[in-house]
């Protein structure tokens, strides 16, 4: 056969094989080509009921997009159909993301180019599908820049296109769901707030990692992966939302080791009941932490009224004496058992629940200042006799011989006490509140008890009584004394409605508890319905000025505690200066608590640490917690803590946090920021922010 002839017949097998195989075309939108990259919209297989579709991102060198679940920063792709033709759904598939881990910031995404298959189902399989989709997407480096593009593309009914072996190839990359295969997660576990999950490979494991999405708010850090041949553990941080808890809540575990991946659906197990040493450690922890508020500065009027009740049962029998000292253990029992209560209702209806919460009111604030003045003008002689009801048998004269009054005074020093958080008492309440009712109970009797212990100490061994002096006149001058440590008390927290209300309103409360005061004096002098007038006078002016208080409190925290180089509390700021390379220390704290005060003036405004601070290279944010803030709330209940003083360091090198302790020293403060921002913290420059253009959002991730 001559060459002509070969030539000719191959030209023939050509066209013949043309003629029998199905038809393949180039089916692609047009490319949307930007500064950072481009994309397309391109064709596949059809069969059936289903046509295969792909969203084809390429990318320049450094540039990223996003997974379905971003991570600590940006958003997924997004496609909008309106306006196709004979489209009934299309339904977006995602390969395997990686991580890209910037200053302890995790972001999901793909590099380079990745796309993402979409099974689209015509609504009516015989005709040609017209195509429009609308697509939004992100895509960053150290700058983040949104783009947002259409796409059309044309198909006809049962074709082939030649993107389907590049669709095939990428959906080959999305994670199988369910069980089998080359990898498995055998097993779940979740304790506090770690989630641990064991999984299995065959031939081994490579390079291990897992992504979790759960429920909304709720973040997870990266894994650490503890991989021996077929078996891998991997742990990671779990961070909630608030005081939400994860247990028994849907997530979704991918699991990605190389090419090879799983996603499972799951609801995470729910957290085994902590061995009893354990709760038995947290219970000595409140006993010991309710012992030693007896201690705080905030109990130091607490401390004048036991003082009383001992020199007043001078003398007296020692049965009477321990009878005393139960009732008034009995009381402060009897309110933590109150307290406990109102915590596990408001943990139970959703609401924020803590400690010395009940300071953030300002009727309550002024209903406790109203209480130590009459108190006060008890000591002082203004009436001798018991007012109607108990209150006013705690601060009568006869209290040492009256069981209703100790146990009145007992609850009453637990009511001052709260205000003040002692060493271990936080850890302690955060584990109650962020566990069951049965722990919140059990936690918050233990801190009454150890608040109780000194008083239940003179009522086991009444004889110490014995070595103080009888009641004499000279009681009248240690009465008027005492009086005074009172009347800074209502002082203080006089200034505490300052900061809640503004000036005005505190005047005012100051002005009706004086009258009421005044009131109280006129009572001594008068007898039959004066008398009866002057006290119901008394009691309508504390009512007024707890009605007064709530009428002007619509203001928010005082701003000017604020004033450099102390910023106002923004948690989204956080992650934005530590992600710059700056350290940040956040001081929560109220005018309600003695301790927080404490703090700030022997530590966090003087000396070295006030140097640092003052200096730019920390960060100094305040959360005032004065008055109500769900922000702040939130923001304790993200490390389990309820109460205050709470200060945490963050930083390059520790971004969720390096908590301190409740008293604060010079020493452990500039010892966090060392271990959370390193060198960089430590008081040299910080390193600059790249500066922003229309469009264009900073902080990529």
């Amino acid at each position: 056969m001559s060459s002509v002839e070969r030539f000719l017949s191959g030209l023939a097998c050509l066209a013949l094989a043309a003629t029998c195989a199905p038809s393949a075309f180039a089916a692609a939108s047009s490319w949307f080509a930007h500064e950072h990259g481009a994309v397309r919209l391109v064709g596949g297989a059809a069969g059936g009921d289903e046509v295969d579709l792909g969203l084809q991102f390429r990318m320049k060198p450094g540039w990223k997009i996003y997974w379905r679940s971003p991570g600590d920063a940006g958003f997924p792709p997004q496609a909008n159909w309106a306006g196709s033709v004979n489209l009934a759904r299309a339904e977006l598939a995602w390969p395997s993301p990686e991580r890209f881990s910037v200053l302890g910031l995790e972001t999901l995404g793909y590099r380079n180019e990745v796309v993402l298959p979409i099974t689209a189902s015509p609504f009516d399989p015989g005709k040609e599908m017209a195509l429009r989709a609308r697509v939004r997407f992100l895509t960053c480096n150290d700058v983040c820049v949104p783009y947002e593009t259409d796409l059309a593309l044309a198909l006809p009914s049962g074709a082939n296109a030649r993107e389907a072996a590049l669709i095939d190839r990428w959906r080959a990359r999305v994670p199988r769901s369910g069980g089998g295969g080359p990898l498995s997660i055998d097993r779940i576990e979740l304790a506090g707030r770690t989630l641990a999950v064991v999984a299995s490979a065959e031939g081994g494991f490579g390079k291990p990692d897992l992504f979790v999405e759960g429920p909304p708010g709720f973040r997870f850090g990266p894994p650490d992966v503890d991989s021996t041949g077929a078996t891998a553990t991997m742990r990671m941080d779990v961070q909630p939302p608030g005081n939400a808890r994860l247990e028994g809540r849907e997530a979704t575990l991918t699991l990605v080791d190389g090419d090879r991946a799983i996603e499972r659906r799951v609801t995470l197990p729910r957290v085994p009941p902590q061995a009893p040493g354990f709760l038995f450690a947290i219970l000595g922890l409140a006993l010991l932490g309710g012992l030693i508020l007896n201690l705080m500065p905030c109990v130091l009027p607490v401390l004048s009224l036991k003082l009383m009740t001992v020199i007043d049962h001078g003398g007296e029998s020692q049965g009477r004496v321990r009878a005393g000292f139960v009732a008034s253990a009995a009381g402060i029992l009897a309110c933590f058992a109150i307290l406990g209560t109102v915590a596990a209702g408001l943990k139970a209806a959703g609401l924020a629940a803590g400690w010395g919460i009940q300071f953030q009111q300002p009727v309550f604030v002024t209903f406790m200042a109203a209480v130590i003045v009459l108190f006060a003008c008890n000591m002082w002689g203004f009436f001798e006799i018991r007012l109607p009801g108990a209150v006013a048998g705690a601060a009568s004269g006869e209290t040492g011989r009256s069981l209703r009054g100790h146990f009145l005074t007992g609850a009453f020093a637990t009511l001052l006490a709260t205000p003040c958080t002692a060493p271990f008492l936080g850890t302690a309440v955060g584990f109650a509140l962020a566990r069951g009712v049965f722990e919140i109970y059990a936690v918050f009797l233990a801190v009454g008890l150890g608040l109780a212990l000194p008083w239940l100490l003179v009522a086991g061994f009444p004889v110490l009584v014995k070595h103080l002096p009888k009641p004499g006149s000279w009681m009248a001058t240690v009465k008027r004394v005492l009086s005074f440590a009172l009347i800074g008390t209502a002082a203080w927290l006089l200034s505490v409605l300052w900061f809640q209300i503004g000036g005005p309103g505190a005047v005012m409360v100051a002005l009706l508890l004086g009258a009421m005061a005044f009131a109280t004096r006129q009572y001594r002098d008068l007898g039959g319905r004066a008398r009866l007038a002057a006290g119901g006078t008394a009691a309508f002016l504390a009512t007024v000025s707890m009605a007064g208080a709530g009428a002007f409190s619509v203001e928010g925290p005082s701003v000017a505690k604020n004033a450099p180089p102390w910023r106002p509390f923004d948690a989204a700021r956080i992650g934005a200066e530590v992600a710059s390379g700056r350290s940040v220390l956040v001081d929560v704290t109220a005018d309600w608590c003695l301790t927080c005060q404490i703090n700030k003036s022997l530590v966090l405004e003087r000396g070295r640490v006030a140097e640092l601070l003052g200096g730019g290279g920390v960060v100094a944010m305040r959360a005032d917690w004065t008055s109500p803030d769900d922000r702040i709330a939130a923001y304790l209940e993200s490390f389990g803590r309820f109460g205050i003083p709470f200060n945490v360091v963050h930083g390059p090198a520790a971004p969720g946090g390096v908590v301190l302790p409740e008293i604060l020293s010079a020493s452990t403060v500039l010892k966090a920021v060392d271990e959370a921002g390193g060198a960089s913290a430590g008081g040299t420059a910080p390193m600059p922010v790249r500066a922003g253009r229309p469009g264009v959002t900073n902080g990529g991730g």
